[in-house]
């Protein structure tokens, strides 16, 4: 982690990038009012929102900030772009050390799970003497409704995460939010060829992936061969998808979807300064 007050929660050198990129703080124009929170300090519990995946309402008292605050500050910020700046800022100080590689690009896509459990109260005037009916009416309450994000995952030959697409809906193709969020237009105008696997068939020439058996037919030697190749060069893209899940967010996250991409930037962002 990195020095200073909020060392401990954010990584060293994050906040002096970050502090160029955020918007100035709205004047009231009738003068007045409370003092603005330091943005240091709503940065820094942001940033513990998103490590330790706590909901806003659990943020603890020692950033000096309450929840609304902080959930405020970051919607104004990621309707501001900071966290896609940021993100930026961060890539390009790394490509400026030679530290991502870009000869080729593998591709993969990851699901994110979101829950979010409602209970139905019992309706007005409910016979309380009939326990059939306030059993019937607990146990349609109780009974969990998911919601699930696509996320496209853009990582290097050797598994560092470059880039997560906005989330879409869970039921997504992963070939259709390849085409939609351009990546394979975008990778090709850069000359970087992309590996993906089966899901992304029938993309263009400039994406490669393995082979798919045909009904009542088996593959040749060949074929096998090159699906073993193709495997290995895939297998970064399922250690930054596995680095992607271990943040608690990405696992079970209980936002609303509308937030994934925002939240999304910003881890992306974190995992980077690793």
């Amino acid at each position: 982690m990195g020095s200073g007050r909020w060392g401990w929660i954010v990584p060293d050198g994050l906040w002096e990038i970050a502090r160029p990129l955020l918007p100035p703080a709205r004047v009231r124009p009738q003068g007045g009012g409370v003092a603005s929170i330091d943005d240091e300090a709503v940065f820094a519990a942001i940033i513990y929102v998103l490590v330790s995946g706590c909901a806003w309402r659990a943020l603890p008292p020692c950033f000096g900030a309450s929840k609304s605050t902080v959930h405020r500050r970051f919607v104004i910020w990621s309707r501001a772009g900071v966290w896609g700046r940021l993100h930026q800022k961060v890539l390009q100080l790394l490509d400026e050390r030679d530290l991502v590689d870009l000869s080729r690009a593998v591709l993969d896509s990851a699901h994110v799970r979101i829950t979010d459990r409602l209970r139905e109260r019992p309706p007005p005037h409910t016979n309380y003497a009939d326990t059939s009916r306030i059993t019937r009416v607990q146990d349609s309450g109780s009974r969990p409704r998911r919601h699930g994000v696509n996320v496209q995952v853009v990582t290097d030959p050797g598994g560092r995460l470059l880039w997560l697409s906005p989330a879409l809906p869970g039921r997504t193709h992963d070939l259709t939010a390849a085409r939609t969020h351009r990546i394979i237009r975008i990778c090709e105008r850069q000359g970087v060829p992309i590996v993906a696997d089966l899901a992304y068939q029938g993309a263009g020439p400039w994406l490669t992936t393995g082979i798919k058996r045909k009904p009542l037919q088996e593959l040749t030697p060949t074929d096998r061969t090159r699906n073993r190749a193709l495997a290995a060069a895939r297998a970064p893209v399922e250690r930054g998808v596995a680095r992607l899940k271990s943040w608690r967010i990405f696992r079970r996250s209980r936002c609303s979807p509308n937030r994934m991409t925002s939240m999304a930037k910003a881890v992306l962002t974190l995992e980077l300064q690793r």
